[in-house]
């Protein structure tokens, strides 16, 4: 098992292929195992570089009650950084996502692009700020009753209970392991960004969104878009738990590649 200490804690990572860094984010109750999809694809463009976040599955939890998305991201910076990897294309799947904006902000010279699927970012929209209060009520309850039941709920409610049940054993137990994370994430802060932020961006930015989403998460897509000048917002088949490799995102991170390669910029290669 590859594992690398960064801010404090063992995080197990992965590395394929070879070229310019691309740095692969999952969201919540996720894994390297759930970004799976996005290796064959993006690696025939550069050095993928997927990794279990701090409590998923193989990587060191702590035993905090709580973590955040900055916390998040400075595990990224440092992950990166070991790796000698910066800076990177960052694609983020929902809190994979905010910590990817999170890293763009904080450390914006470390970011090449973004590629951002649905991110949860708080105070844009009513709808999904509602949303998001309601299920983190619900995921409270079942914390009560079993905290080790957290990641399993909240995936049978993600992908639906019969997309859950034909899972592996050994992907289901691995998805369960996560639960604590789940709980710590729910408790912690969210991003924290103002729109000032958003808006001194200035690297390409490709903002996702599935068109069967709940409304709140295309609302927010939709304004993340919009506060980002560099931003440009797409419309794909499927609902929040989209896949990072869908065809949009692949063309993007090819699209930077190919920019920096004619402006002669670069990016760094391992």
């Amino acid at each position: 098992m590859t594992l690398i200490r960064a801010n404090g804690i063992e995080l197990y990572f992965e590395v394929h292929g070879a070229g310019p860094p691309i740095l692969c984010i999952h969201g919540t109750a996720g894994s390297a195992v759930s970004l799976r999809s996005v290796v064959e694809p993006l690696s025939a463009l550069g050095s993928v570089i997927v990794y279990d976040r701090r409590g998923s599955f193989r990587s060191e939890w702590p035993g905090a009650q709580s973590t955040s998305v900055a916390e998040q991201a400075k595990d990224a910076i440092e992950l990166l950084e070991a790796l000698e990897a910066v800076p990177a294309i960052v694609v983020g799947h929902s809190y994979g996502a905010a910590i990817g904006l999170a890293l763009a902000v904080a450390r914006p010279e470390a970011v090449h692009a973004l590629a951002l699927l649905e991110p949860p970012v708080p105070g844009l929209d009513r709808t999904f700020d509602s949303m998001r209060r309601r299920t983190l009520n619900d995921l409270e309850e079942v914390a009560r009753r079993d905290p080790g039941e957290v990641a399993e709920w909240f995936l049978r409610g993600a992908l639906g209970t019969e997309t859950w049940e034909s899972l592996a054993p050994d992907i289901q137990q691995a998805l369960r392991s996560s639960s604590l994370a789940v709980v710590a994430e729910a408790r912690g802060a969210g991003l924290e960004v103002a729109r000032e932020d958003l808006a001194s961006l200035r690297i390409p930015v490709l903002v996702v969104a599935g068109e069967a989403s709940p409304l709140g998460f295309r609302r927010v897509a939709e304004k993340v878009a919009g506060l980002i000048p560099t931003a440009r917002l797409v419309a794909v088949p499927g609902n929040h738990m989209v896949r990072p490799a869908v065809p949009a995102v692949v063309a993007f991170v090819r699209s930077v590649l190919d920019t920096f390669e004619r402006d002669g910029t670069g990016l760094a290669r391992n």
